[in-house]
């Protein structure tokens, strides 16, 4: 439940000077940790329209709206548009019973979603952000994931989607930038997905939204509106627990997802030019199920592995990735794995630039590896 008051957004007073004339100083907005540099216009899925990753986002749901008659979309505040106008002006065209406002409970819209999903509609679910989905766990880990096993497959609730804002902001503070994908990740009967940039994020929430087990779409709020590519305007999917492979290398693999894939491209650029490291970088895409083959192997060929994620470290995905790869690529590895996330503290706020996996975090790691 995200309650915007003075508290949760951090707001500080100002201090004037005593004959109060003295005009605040302006705030400075730093820049990010990352570059952004967008993939190729995809040649295969039609025309394309330059679009930012919330309106690619728009546009998947759009899309599902407009081709499945079914289709419902709910969550705090998603009417008017949604606190990132992901949702903007869906409910005019498509009408108040199909986009319509939840209250503030999540454990309630996602138990609203898994009673549609099994009704036969295809349910899609807005968290606000992903730091109150906990409120939902119950209903997300012993309701949903379960559904299908439990009754036998008689019934389901495979067309239940959840989409939620996800990731450090730059100033989102505790409660507004965590990365909760391992909680999910413990969890069989669903997926988890999380896209790089805009054209992923319309192909992958399609496949998720059309697959037949429910999916947690995480989106990352800085990217919403920082990434921006040329989007196929039609329906598309991108295959679910494939990762790709963005750029090939023969020192050393690269793991990340989501805004990471772009601080470790950074970082493979630097170990190039630097080091003459050549880093295979993957985007994992998809967290559960993941692709282990993609991954192990990338490894096999490149004897090193270095997986980078916002989340703490401890009991993060990247943990789960280094156990299977150190079980099955043991004989090839020529250096320790090696994990680059955050620490393990609450997210801060003033500190957020310190806490962040950065790439010279992540070079300083790369460095360790080549001469270990």
């Amino acid at each position: 439940m995200c309650l915007c008051g003075l508290s949760s957004l951090g707001l500080t007073l100002l201090k004037r000077s005593p004959d109060c004339t003295a005009k605040p100083k302006a705030q400075r907005r730093h820049a990010a940790h990352f570059s952004y540099h967008p993939d190729p216009a995809p040649t295969q899925y039609g025309p394309t329209q330059k679009m930012n990753l919330f309106q690619s986002v728009t546009s998947a749901l759009d899309n599902t709206l407009a081709g499945d008659p079914t289709a419902v979309i709910f969550g705090e505040d998603v009417a008017f548009g949604g606190v990132f106008r992901c949702t903007v002006g869906l409910r005019d065209k498509y009408g108040k019973d199909r986009v319509f406002n939840t209250p503030l409970c999540e454990q309630g819209i996602v138990g609203f979603g898994i009673g549609a999903a099994v009704a036969g509609a295809t349910a899609i679910a807005e968290i606000q952000f992903a730091d109150y989905i906990y409120p939902a766990f119950d209903q997300i880990v012993n309701e949903a994931a379960k559904y299908r096993y439990r009754s036998g497959n008689m019934y389901d609730c495979g067309k239940l989607t959840i989409r939620s804002p996800w990731g450090c902001v730059g100033h989102g503070s505790i409660y507004h930038s965590q990365s909760p994908e391992a909680f999910f990740a413990h969890c069989p009967g669903i997926k988890i997905v999380v896209p790089r940039g805009p054209v992923q994020a319309k192909g992958l929430l399609l496949s998720c939204i059309t697959d037949q087990n429910p999916c947690i779409f995480f989106e990352p709020k800085i990217l919403y509106r920082a990434a921006v590519e040329q989007v196929p305007t039609e329906a598309y999917q991108i295959p679910l627990s494939q990762a790709e492979v963005l750029q090939e290398g023969s020192d050393l693999t690269l793991v990340a997802w989501g805004t990471q894939v772009h601080v470790l491209r950074e970082v493979a650029a630097m170990a190039q030019e630097k080091l003459g490291v050549s880093c295979e970088l993957i985007d994992l895409q998809t967290i559960l199920p993941w692709d282990t083959e993609t991954v192990c192997k990338s490894v096999v060929k490149t004897g090193r592995l270095l997986v980078s994620h916002e989340a703490p470290v401890t009991g993060g995905f990247a943990a789960e990735i280094s156990s299977t790869v150190q079980e099955e690529c043991f004989l090839n590895l020529e250096a320790p794995i090696s994990r680059v996330c955050g620490y393990d503290t609450p997210f801060p706020h003033i500190f957020e630039p310190f806490y962040i996996p950065d790439k010279w975090k992540c070079f300083e790691a790369v460095k360790r590896m080549i001469n270990y």
